[in-house]
Formats: C-alpha cells, structure tokens, sequence
C-alpha cells in the first residue's frame, strides 16, 4: 500500500492506509503497509531514505502495488519503481480485483 504519509496529517493518512489494507485483506490480498513503520520509528528513529529503502526492499517481492489518492513524494518513488519492475499499479479496489481474475 503507498500513500501519504509525512504530507498532511500523519495520523490520518496511516489510518487511511491501515483501512485500504484492511479493505484488500478482506478480499484475500496480504497487503505490505509501510506505513507502520511509524511506530517503528517511535522507538528507534531512523531517516527518511532509510525507511524508503526497507520498504523499496519489499515493494520487490510485491505482486501489485495499491496507490492510496494523495500527495506524496515516497509513495511517487515507489510508483516509479514498481513501473520500472513491471509490477503492476492500482488505484481502485475494482481494478485490482479485476487483475487478480486473470492471474488464475
């Protein structure tokens, strides 16, 4: 899931992400949410480059990517870097189900 997360609200926009991973669960997807590192980062604070690349590292091992509406530089990159692995990117639940159907 990539969205928003230092622009705006920070507590709203993980709260966004945690119910559009929730949403996709419930449809039988196993959503990444980088997004929780925030809590991460509450014990053990690390730099914003560092936390892109934890999450770049599992974006590979990312079958789609789910794009929350919103702005964000980070959640751009990983955009990018999902087009540059050829794995596909959804903005609608729809979409992304309609996917799923020709994956067998």
């Amino acid at each position: 899931v990539a969205g928003p997360m230092t622009k705006g609200n920070w507590n709203d926009n993980v709260r966004n992400a945690c119910q559009m991973a929730d949403a996709l669960m419930a449809y039988g997807f196993w959503p990444f949410v980088p997004h929780l590192s925030a809590t991460w980062d509450l014990v053990s604070p690390h730099g914003y480059e560092d936390w892109l690349t934890l999450d770049f590292a599992w974006l590979r091992k990312c079958d789609a990517l789910f794009r929350v509406p919103g702005e964000s530089p980070g959640a751009d990159r990983e955009v990018a870097l999902a087009n540059e692995l050829g794995i596909p990117v959804f903005t609608s639940i729809a979409a992304i189900l309609e996917w799923r159907k020709t994956r067998g």
